[in-house]
């Protein structure tokens, strides 16, 4: 009866799905070979940690008589239908002690499982493990990264990185030097989906792209996936970041506080009713601000003309989080996230007295920019094979900047004042209202059932000027308040998804599933007639070795307008157009996975990624943080992307890292007539590099010390770079006959130029023609740990780039003058100056954790 509902509901929101029986057998694909035995029963439960109650999520429960397992789902729940009789049951999750259940099963049974963590490796072995992103799942393209790995990989200025530790994964690429944006197989960074707690984060970076956002101490889980995405997720072109936050400790009241060179943090969590009701609070902020003041105040003070200087950078993130146990069938999170950065300068003349009159001014600025996200999370277990998660959420991301001067004048005779008051600002962002619905069912041991819709409401603001002047006196009073710039654009987005994990024997698993979405935007409605198929299939070759294949076809209904190398706050979301269509791909995928004594996972794989509605700027055109126009400066065209990435990842015992390789390919194409880029030629992408190699290794030597190395190695960026000139007009000749260069004396004026002068004019012979110097990096953490009564305290030395390599920044074309030394003629010619912003950087934090 739920299925029959919930195919109605598609049919309601997708009326065009149902108009041909192609469209009818893709939404009931999941649907079928559904049997119903009555020798089947159900054990069902929540998997935590029996340490802080805190939710395992794909952790393992394994039948061994009957050889069938389950995963728990994203919030820790698991359900099992197998034939009743003599069971013997195991609980496993990598890092904890694995756990045994004998009985008799006769009627359905709730079990809720504690396990233990352990890092001695003969105890953390997962048995008959399903998990879906190894070797015996369907799932291809995803990896999951521990949390406490990636707390120990080393990082700039020792600021553990959720989005740096990806980058070094394989088939992600770094944009510039340390730039947090993420480039997965051929896509750019706006086409990355990532989700906190499942709701979506458009702005991930801080101080221009140098951090992200996410405080690693708030997280409990990060999955990546790069491509043969599950149905349930879409909207964006290249990839989907899933992080999880922590819940709480249900036991016991604990946390940590870390200081460092540029920022300090705080975790606090624990029971508000004790294995009840849990709470989580994290905090961050940067305080170089508060550092510079007195600086800045001391040289205000040496300034006779200035009174008072104010002014700094900051920026801080706020997390929280409240779960409550109504029940073992009811579940309620209340999760937020606030985060900003802050650019901000208050200066103040003081009075100058020039006999009858004087004068006080003040010039202010402020700019900020960042993310509001709240979410409420209901959890339901509607029967033992049924679970049902309904969340509604809202999500905002602004941008703001107002610079503004005071001035007053005092005329003692005859007395008069006057003042005049100048701001003008600027201000864009996007907002979003959501409600969403996820079922988990699992009707069968051979089938894992996820369906659910969503529907967003989106109001995107564009880049809208403010320019406001108020000047008042004895002779003039007057007032101008101008707005310029677009209006609000309100969209509305649904989507609709069902999948199925179905086991066809012991070898063959599928994961099959359909994505539907449509975008209602300025009376034009975007969706696809057919459904996007997702289809994953796992074929075993034997208990540690697999081969898989995947296909997924994606859409995108929004664009990032941006044409900086690092990710500015004046970037602005605009959403598709009449005259701009969604982006689409289709990405084909197949590898081989292997498992080496339950310690190191192997893969190999291999992908082709075709893009279609991209959008470039034209040559020439860019853009200034006004969206007004911005459909004229940018054409559309496809592009594709192939590569073949290789992943060795340990996870557990002392000595834990991954090793990842890319080799890889990423091309644009813009033909089409009145849109050509490149004379509609080729030509690579941006960050199109052949080879990416990363190194990760953290080793833990005592419970006193432990030591962690990242090694990274790419192929040089892309650039467009005019290395060659053409000739331009003649201009009148000179009355010096020398022909030849220009020529300088040894103080550096001129003597001689050529006899004519012709002006020459940059020649760019394609886009993305240069490529920069190969890259390459060494980072090294140390830990020193020490027990203490109430606590334990960590100092961290880290040191980014420990061999000071000089990697490019920005290439660009300048002009160089060479003296003579002799005091004679000097020349002047073109050169390639590579800018690099860091070199080595030692840092040191302290942390101590209760």
């Amino acid at each position: 009866m739920l299925i029959i509902t919930f195919v109605h509901i598609i049919k309601i929101i997708y009326p065009q799905l149902f108009m041909n029986r192609l469209s009818i057998s893709c939404v009931l694909l999941c649907l079928v070979m559904l049997p119903v035995s009555s020798q089947n029963r159900t054990i069902s439960g929540y998997i935590t940690n029996a340490k802080n109650g805190e939710t395992l999520l794909n952790s393992s429960v394994y039948e061994k008589n009957s050889k069938v397992g389950n995963v728990s789902n994203s919030y820790g729940f698991y359900s099992l239908t197998i034939p009743k009789g003599a069971i013997n049951l195991v609980y496993s999750y990598v890092g904890f002690t694995s756990k045994s259940s004998s009985f008799v099963l006769t009627k359905d049974t709730v079990i809720n499982i504690q396990l233990t963590e352990n890092t001695e490796l003969d105890e953390v072995v997962v048995l008959g493990s399903r998990k879906e992103l190894g070797v015996q799942g369907s799932q291809m393209s995803a990896i999951e990264v521990p949390i406490s790995q990636i707390k120990s990989v080393p990082s700039l200025f020792g600021e553990t990185d959720v989005i740096k530790a990806l980058q070094l994964l394989p088939g992600v690429k770094a944009g510039t030097e340390g730039s947090a944006g993420m480039y997965v197989r051929g896509g750019g960074p706006d086409e990355n989906l990532l989700l906190l707690d499942g709701v979506p984060v458009y702005n991930v970076n801080h101080m221009f792209g140098f951090f992200s956002v996410f405080n690693a101490d708030a997280i409990k889980n990060v999955t990546l996936y790069k491509g043969s995405f599950p149905a349930r997720f879409g909207g964006r072109l290249s990839s989907v970041v899933d992080i999880r936050m922590n819940d709480g400790d249900d036991k016991n009241y604990h946390g940590n506080v870390t200081v460092g060179l540029i920022s300090s943090k705080i975790n606090i969590e624990g029971p508000i009713i004790k294995e009840k009701t849990t709470f989580n609070f994290s905090a961050r902020r940067t305080y170089a601000d508060i550092l510079a003041q007195p600086i800045i105040t001391a040289a205000a003070k040496k300034n006779g003309g200035v009174g008072r200087a104010n002014a700094g950078y900051y920026f801080y993130d706020l997390n929280a989080k409240i779960s409550h146990k109504f029940s073992d069938k009811d579940r309620l999170y209340l999760s937020a996230y606030m985060g900003d950065d802050v650019i901000y300068a208050n200066l103040q003349q003081s009075y100058s007295d020039y006999g009858n009159s004087s004068e006080a001014g003040r010039i202010k600025m402020d700019w900020d920019w960042g993310n509001l996200i709240t979410a409420v999370r209901w959890n339901h277990l509607i029967n033992n094979k049924l679970f049902m998660n309904t969340t509604a959420a809202y999500t905002r991301y602004r941008f703001y900047m107002a610079v503004g001067t005071e001035n007053k004048t005092v005329i003692e005779n005859p007395p008069s004042t006057s003042t005049e008051k100048l701001t003008v600002g600027y201000r864009s962002g996007i907002e979003d209202y959501s409600a969403k619905v996820d079922f988990d069912w699992s009707p069968m041991p051979n089938h894992d059932v996820k369906f659910g819709a969503n529907y967003t409401f989106h109001t995107f603001r564009p880049g809208v000027t403010i320019a406001q002047l108020k000047t008042t006196g004895e002779s003039m009073n007057q007032q101008m308040d101008t707005t310029i710039g677009d209006q609000n654009v309100s969209a509305h987005e649904t989507t609709a998804y069902i999948e199925d994990n179905i086991s066809l024997g012991s070898v063959i698993k599928l994961n099959a599933g359909v994505h539907f979405s449509s975008f209602l935007v300025q009376n034009q409605l975007y969706g696809s007639v057919l459904p996007q198929p997702r289809i994953g299939l796992r074929v075993l070759m034997s208990d540690k070795m697999s081969f898989k294949v995947g296909y997924a076809t994606m859409s995108q209904y929004i664009h990032l307008l941006s044409n900086s190398n690092i990710s500015l706050p004046t970037d602005l979301w605009v959403p598709v157009t009449k005259r701009i269509a969604p982006m689409n791909s289709n990405q084909y995928s197949a590898g081989l996975f292997y498992n080496l004594a339950n310690l190191i996972d192997f893969s190999v794989e291999g992908y082709y990624k075709t893009m279609d509605n991209l959008i470039e700027y034209k040559d020439g055109a860019s853009f200034f943080g006004s969206s007004t126009g911005w459909e004229d400066k940018v054409s559309m065209g496809r592009g594709w992307a192939y590569g073949i990435e290789f992943l060795a990842q340990k996870t557990v015992g002392n000595t834990t890292g991954w090793v990842g390789y890319t080799w890889s390919h990423s091309d644009r194409l813009f033909d089409r007539p009145g849109q050509e880029i490149n004379e509609g030629a080729v030509f690579p992408a941006k960050y199109d590099r052949r080879h990416d190699l990363s190194v990760v290794v953290s080793h833990k030597f005592s419970d006193r010390f432990d030591m962690a190395a990242t090694w990274v190695y790419s192929t040089g960026n892309c650039g467009t770079l005019a290395l060659q000139n053409f000739g331009g007009t003649d201009l009148p000749q000179s009355t010096s006959s020398f022909s030849g260069p220009t020529v300088y004396n040894g103080n550096g004026s001129v003597i001689a130029v050529s006899n004519p002068i012709t002006t020459t004019l940059p020649y760019v012979s394609s886009r993305n023609n240069f490529r920069y110097n190969p890259y390459h990096r060494l980072d090294i953490g140390m830990n020193f740990h020490k027990q203490l009564k109430h606590g334990r305290r960590t100092w961290n030395i880290s040191v980014y780039n420990a061999y000071n390599q000089l990697n490019p920044f920005l290439t660009m074309v300048t002009n160089k003058y060479t003296n003579n030394m002799n005091g004679g003629w000097g020349t002047e010619r073109k050169a390639l100056t590579q800018l690099s912003i860091f070199p080595i950087i030692p840092s040191v934090s302290y942390s101590y954790k209760f």
